[in-house]
């Protein structure tokens, strides 16, 4: 598969979206963030040397990391290797430095395995240049995932918080509930702050931040309440996921299970002690 490389600029904040494609389509797509000499996320191995080459000359002082999946964390090592400063979340530091396991279907997906990089580890507040940021813990997607809040610039940058406000799949490791606390929480800041865009990793631009993350979350409620009550008639989980989703497509057979709409539900509606249980089964 190639790559594909875009360029769109909104105000002081320039979106670099990398996709990777198949047959002349698009499949999977990332975008990083350059806001002035500040890189947020560095897109999929692949990508790296496309976006060496896009920056060219250009000061860069400084990546951060969102979290540390390698659509985020592919290009990491080379900046490092420059010279530039990475910075990531504390409990992606001994991931990102081990090198990142990850399964078959998801190195297919972006391209290979990100090389090992030793990062700088990320505080509770970012100061670079005019940006000022409030790092803000954003569990359930990454256990290490965090948003950057500018409440004087109104932007918040979300990496994978948000996506879209329709997610039908997730990952075994993914933690729906705890997302959507991390959800909650993001959308009182948004609010208290009265931020006016939000700068996603899939969604790109989005204007109205308030209304989308309130979106999201809305939809995940309403799954949660309608597959608890199909369990509560009898159906499966299974069967309640089909109802309610639709079939499963090619995704869930490809990762072998690992990414499906029924991870989704069955996350949804794991009971506490039920999660607790899980965790000490791992």
């Amino acid at each position: 598969m190639s790559v594909r490389f875009l360029v769109e600029r909104h105000g002081s904040a320039v979106r670099v979206r990398m996709g990777r494609s198949l047959f002349g389509r698009v499949r999977f797509e990332v975008s990083a963030w350059l806001l002035d000499d500040l890189l947020v996320d560095t897109g999929p191995p692949p990508a790296s040397n496309q976006l060496l080459a896009w920056l060219g000359d250009r000061p860069l002082r400084r990546v951060v990391l969102t979290h540390h999946h390698e659509d985020h964390s592919g290009g990491a090592a080379i900046f490092a290797s420059r010279g530039v400063e990475v910075l990531a979340p504390r409990a992606a530091r001994e991931m990102l430095a081990e090198g990142l396991r990850i399964p078959p279907y998801r190195r297919w997906f972006w391209g290979g395995r990100p090389a090992a990089v030793e990062t700088v580890p990320l505080g509770e507040r970012l100061e670079h240049g005019e940006w000022s940021f409030r790092v803000v813990e954003t569990p359930g997607h990454a256990i290490d995932h965090v948003c950057l809040l500018d409440e004087r610039r109104r932007t918040l940058v979300s990496g994978d918080l948000y996506v879209h406000p329709r997610v039908c799949y997730l990952r075994r490791v993914e933690d729906a509930q705890v997302h959507l606390a991390s959800l909650r929480r993001v959308l009182a800041l948004v609010e208290e702050s009265g931020v006016r865009r939000m700068l996603c990793s899939h969604a790109g631009l989005v204007t109205e931040p308030a209304r989308a993350l309130r979106e999201k979350i809305r939809f995940w409620e309403e799954l949660r309440q309608r597959a608890a009550a199909l369990v509560a008639d009898g159906l499966s989980v299974r069967a309640a996921t089909r109802r309610l989703l639709g079939g499963e497509g090619f995704m869930r057979w490809l990762s072998l299970g690992d990414f499906s709409k029924r991870n989704l539900v069955r996350s949804l509606l794991a009971r506490e002690d039920d999660r607790a249980e899980e965790d000490r089964g791992r």
